[in-house]
């Protein structure tokens, strides 16, 4: 799920923070990015049980119509092409997922209730439910792709849940799309033989990645004064009021990337931190910074302190 951008990205809010307040120390900042990568597994158990709670209200929705005084023959025969979602009910007898919810506390949907609701109203007049609606029977993939459709029109793009995540956790807003897109993925590839871990994945890829992160963090915090002297004398005709602190933390990490972690390619360093700086910093800072990195990466070349092992790494 977490993936290797995304936890440069994780690493760079903690030092963007550090940038704010020079008196947090590497405990606390390792600490704030252990509680962020693991808060981003927090959102994705949250968004997969949204759609499990909806099912549950459509259901007391059912219940008390049928009981209404004068109902009418809808009512009383209604469509429960939803509230029979395999899937859905799956996760609902889902034993691990059940108590990984109560594990980490996670009661936020009876907590808010209205968000319940929100998504609830917002579904029950949508097209893809409607459509879906429109026969009595489905099939298991007719509710994975009705499913797929809820999350993708009717959750993702809520801004009132937007808003109400980005209230919950600042770097929910971050984790957000990769959550989104995992979650996808996941309902797509589900089978009705899967096992109780298919909707539980793994939050990182190996024990290596959660290291990387963990390292990168620690290893340039440790080197600081040493890659900002770097950044410094590369930087000179430039005007140090307009180069953004996003664009010096990008640097300060991607230089820790070419002096720390031998195992990285240059071409990959240089390139993920371009990225990363065209979605989180200024128009321009993916031209400045991937010139001061090809001066950087020139001189350690010249001099051979380029610390890269292996072929293919240069």
């Amino acid at each position: 799920m977490l993936n290797r951008r995304h936890l440069r990205i994780k690493v760079m809010q903690a030092m963007y923070a550090f940038k704010h307040d020079s008196e947090v120390s590497l405990d606390e900042q390792s600490k704030f990015l252990t509680t962020s990568m693991s808060g981003m597994y927090n959102l994705y158990l949250l968004m997969l049980s949204l759609m499990v709670e909806v099912q549950n209200k459509a259901l007391d929705h059912l219940t008390k119509s049928q009981k209404k005084h004068l109902a009418t023959e809808q009512d009383k025969n209604p469509n429960k092409k939803f509230v029979a979602n395999s899937i859905l009910i799956g996760l609902k007898k889902n034993s691990l997922f059940n108590s990984t919810l109560s594990e980490r506390k996670l009661d936020n949907w009876n907590l808010d209730n209205e968000y319940v609701e929100l998504i609830f109203k917002a579904l029950v007049n949508s097209h893809c439910y409607k459509k879906y609606l429109s026969t009595d029977h489905s099939s298991f993939k007719e509710d994975q792709e009705f499913l797929v459709e809820f999350y993708k029109t009717i959750i993702a793009e809520n801004e009132k849940l937007y808003d109400y995540l980005e209230d919950k956790n600042i770097t929910w807003v971050d984790d957000f799309p990769v959550v989104n897109t995992t979650l996808v993925k996941l309902i797509r590839k589900a089978k009705p033989t899967d096992s109780e871990h298919h909707f539980l994945p793994k939050l990182f890829k190996d024990i290596e990645d959660k290291q990387f992160a963990i390292d990168l963090l620690a290893k340039t915090y440790k080197n600081l004064e040493v890659y900002d002297t770097e950044i410094s004398e590369k930087t000179q005709n430039w005007d140090k009021e307009r180069i953004t602190n996003i664009d010096l933390v990008l640097l300060q990490l991607a230089i820790c990337e070419l002096q720390e972690f031998p195992s990285i390619p240059v071409k990959v360093v240089i390139n993920e931190y371009l990225e990363v700086a065209k979605e989180y910093s200024t128009p321009k800072s993916s031209v400045f910074i991937n010139g001061i990195l090809d001066k950087i990466v020139k001189e350690y070349t010249d001099k051979g302190t380029l610390n890269k092992t292996g072929r293919g790494l240069l």
